[in-house]
């Protein structure tokens, strides 16, 4: 495992609402740049920055039209060198987003391969061998290209399928993944990564991971081969890299196809998704942490040896949670992701509780579009009338929340999250690699303990008082508390809405 990620914290950025250097109403490189000092006084040491390739932007950016160059948007190849730099003289690792299963049509792969004729490129993309015979259950686009054939898709209209073959092919047309045709995308993708850890990132964020051998069985076992030979490519020549991948079934992206990190994505009705998405989650005081548990352990002790799950507060391609959950609530959650195992990944703008807009979609967004909106620094754009000439519209009611605001108030979000960040630094047992164990109490449905190393952490988000029994946190003492709690003999007395941090046997 990487060592570097036992203590990392990563900070998402979505470029095109982070900060403006250039006055176009777009987010930048050079804006990252020059915000690095607030991210590592966030007590963020790494970064996760969603795609800045150049782009048509049909998808925000998923839709990759060069892979190799910036879009000019954000800026130049030799911003993003600056960016590489000036974060690595500050302690900070940056992930870029890797987008492999898909390119824009407007590729110049897609475009050579879509020719009539033959040639190095017609089987870098998924094509059947007829004008009108469709990809099985597969989307596909026909009568749009010279060629002869139909042309699979990996999401919207706009982004072809690569080609890494199919786990069994049954037409002629449909190669094996160790076909020299899907040897070479997978060799052209390495290329790709090779290309930006020789300019200076830390490793890739891989967007729809599990979606690269199609038909492939329930393990994903024709993908994990793939992935395999790929990052074991990367790590020959760059053996600190790292990789997280868009999978949520760590088993199969750590365990079978590698990956350092598998992201613990909101999917319905799994275990991250019964803690803060919805009206009736945990941390509203409404269902079992056992909801949580029966999902999450049995990952946890499959991969531990191996990798990292990693939550987060949210992405760009989720409602923020200030959404579900009240600041109180907010703080709860937070004391609970800052303290677990794996490493935690902030959306940009959620250590200060920004709002989700209800927003018409923009660049592909549809409901993702209103957690997309611009890092609120201060009021200055709404005070300038020049709001309308932003990206995305920002949050312009009277208390909406901004850095500027919050950097002045002890008490603010902000502040809290930079607390619980500087303690899980502070001490190797609240890192990633400690272990973790849940210690159960008489209501589980409310109050949670769970330990790491010779921390305890007490959550109760319920609205009244509760005590749990538990004996062997005896002598421990509270080093850090939201809310009211106390040890009472063999209990662990908090109060509502409230998170204990305690340690064993030795005074702070």
């Amino acid at each position: 495992m990487i060592d570097w990620l036992n203590d990392a914290c990563f900070y998402e950025i979505y470029p095109q609402s982070f900060m403006d250097t250039d006055n176009d109403g777009t987010g930048d490189l050079n804006g990252i740049t020059d915000r690095l000092d607030y991210v590592a006084g966030l007590g963020c040491n790494a970064i996760w920055i969603n795609p800045f390739y150049d782009s048509p932007f049909k998808d925000a950016g998923y839709d990759v039209r060069d892979y190799l160059k910036v879009a000019k948007r954000y800026g130049t190849n030799d911003d993003a060198v600056r960016l590489f730099e000036t974060a690595h003289r500050k302690g900070i690792k940056i992930l870029i987003d890797l987008v492999p299963g898909h390119t824009s049509e407007e590729h110049e792969w897609f475009r050579r391969s879509s020719e009539a004729c033959p040639n190095e490129y017609s089987s870098r993309y998924i094509w059947t061998d007829h004008w009108i015979k469709g990809i099985g259950g597969h989307p596909y686009i026909g009568g749009e290209s010279p060629r002869n054939g139909t042309y699979m898709l990996n999401f919207f209209k706009c982004q072809p399928a690569l080609n890494y073959g199919w786990a069994s092919p049954s037409e002629k047309w449909q190669s094996a993944i160790d076909s020299p045709e899907a040897l070479a995308t997978r060799d052209a993708m390495i290329d790709v990564m090779l290309f930006w850890l020789n300019l200076g990132c830390d490793g890739f964020r891989v967007d729809m991971a599990d979606s690269l051998a199609k038909d492939d069985d329930s393990s994903k076992s024709a993908t994990c081969l793939i992935w395999r030979y790929i990052l074991s490519a990367c790590r020959s020549k760059f053996p600190s890299a790292a990789f997280v991948s868009e999978w949520s079934c760590p088993v199969q992206s750590i365990n079978g196809a590698g990956f350092d990190m598998d992201f613990y994505l909101d999917h319905d009705g799994n275990g991250y998704n019964r803690l803060v998405r919805s009206s009736n989650s945990y941390f509203n005081g409404e269902c079992s942490f056992n909801e949580f548990l029966d999902d999450y352990i049995p990952a946890l002790r499959d991969t531990s040896h191996n990798g990292l799950i990693c939550m987060m507060t949210c992405n760009h391609d989720t409602v923020r949670p200030s959404h579900f959950l009240s600041d109180r609530a907010l703080r709860l959650f937070y004391t609970f992701l800052l303290t677990m195992p794996g490493a935690p990944f902030i959306y940009y703008g959620d250590e200060i509780g920004m709002r989700y807009l209800d927003l018409p979609s923009k660049e592909g967004g549809y409901d993702r579009t209103g957690s997309r909106t611009p890092m609120q620094w201060d009021t200055s754009v709404i005070d300038a009338g020049i709001a309308g000439q932003l990206y995305l519209p920002c949050d312009d009611a009277a208390d909406a929340p901004t850095v500027k605001e919050q950097e002045r108030d002890v008490n603010s979000m902000l502040n809290f999250v930079r607390g619980l960040t500087a303690l899980r630094h502070k001490n190797h047992d609240l890192q990633a690699y400690s272990d973790f164990r849940y210690i159960a109490g008489e209501d589980i449905s409310h109050a949670v303990i769970y330990r790491r190393g010779d921390f305890y952490i007490a959550i109760n988000p319920s609205q009244s008082q509760t005590s749990v029994s538990a004996p062997e946190c005896r002598e421990s003492h509270i080093i850090w508390s939201y809310g009211e709690g106390r040890v009472d003999s063999d209990r662990i007395v908090i109060d509502a809405a409230s998170a204990l941090i305690l340690r064993q046997n030795r005074e702070v």
